[in-house]
């Protein structure tokens, strides 16, 4: 693939145009963003014209957040993380571009076409803004963390001590099939399989934190629980004040951005022994279920 730079006209002034010739590949964005609402994937490609700008790029996970504009049929303008496949381009883009595509979604894949990225102005900072956090190494001791339960219970990190505890990071109102709502099925079927295992259903406790706490209170929380026949002697869902949220969505090495009423993150799950020490860290979207269980599964009894 090759890209062509030419310069255009914008109304502030001179901005560079970045084109892509032929087709950018965007990878595992989302089955169908309305999922949650009714909507079903469909089998056939849909195409979509997309404008927006781009807030923020994360080279880890090779995600680019954009704050698009309403896309007419599909969805309303919003915030949202877009999974790249071809990491050359997250090497161009930075925070402030303007960025025109096509969002093609087929079946249970989507991605961008066609995409023109324009800019005024490079800010060195913007570019480098994706490697200036750090994530816990395995071993390293989980701090006590301050949350609040979906029944209203204010509790601590360490109160897990003595039991493993598999956590993730969601909110309720995350409209990609493959991100929160992703989470939470793969969090579904890991606690369906750990009901035929005993030991290791005995030893392990699931836990679910929002990274949206203005809007999700214990009480949506508790309804988006039971909407899912969640189990809450085994799975918790958890909220806290922003700061208290924050703080835990980033020792994880979360990409984490309030816009307006909505939030931005990447993904972030991770294993936390009984000991209260990290044992492993995934990032993104593309675990399974049956990993965490094995894991779960060689874990000693605490």
């Amino acid at each position: 693939m090759r890209y062509e730079r030419e310069t255009a006209s914008l109304r502030s002034g001179e901005a560079r145009v970045i084109r892509a010739v032929g087709c950018l590949l965007v990878g595992a964005l989302a089955v169908s963003v309305l999922v949650s609402c009714g909507r079903q994937p469909s089998q056939k490609a849909e195409r979509f014209e997309l404008k927006g700008k781009v807030i923020g790029v994360d080279k880890r996970d090779s995600t680019v957040s954009i704050a698009h504009e309403a896309i007419p049929g599909y969805m309303d303008a919003m915030t949202m993380p877009f999974k790249l496949k071809d990491e050359r381009l997250l090497k161009d883009l930075a925070e402030g571009d303007r960025v025109q595509a096509t969002l093609v979604v087929s079946g249970l894949r989507s991605w961008l076409e066609d995409v023109v990225v324009m800019r005024e102005a490079v800010d060195p900072a913007s570019l480098a803004k994706a490697e200036t956090w750090v994530e816990p190494k395995p071993g390293d001791e989980v701090p006590d963390f301050k949350l609040i339960d979906q029944k209203g219970k204010r509790f601590s990190f360490h109160q897990y001590r003595g039991r493993i505890v598999v956590l993730t990071f969601i909110y309720t109102r995350c409209p990609l099939p493959d991100y929160c709502p992703l989470m939470t099925d793969n969090f579904a079927q890991i606690a369906k399989s750990l009901k035929s295992e005993p030991d290791a259903l005995g030893k392990t406790r699931l836990l679910s934190i929002t990274v949206d706490p203005e809007y999700d209170t214990p009480k949506v929380l508790r309804e988006y629980a039971a909407r899912r026949s969640d189990d809450s002697t085994q799975w918790d869902y958890a909220t806290g004040t922003k700061d208290e949220v924050k703080q835990i969505a980033t020792y994880f090495g979360m990409q984490y951005w309030p816009d307006g009423d909505q939030v931005v993150h990447s993904l972030r799950t991770a294993i936390v022994g009984a000991d209260g020490r990290l044992v492993k860290l995934y990032r993104g979207n593309e675990w399974k279920p049956d990993e965490i269980v094995r894991e779960l599964r060689g874990a000693p009894n605490p």
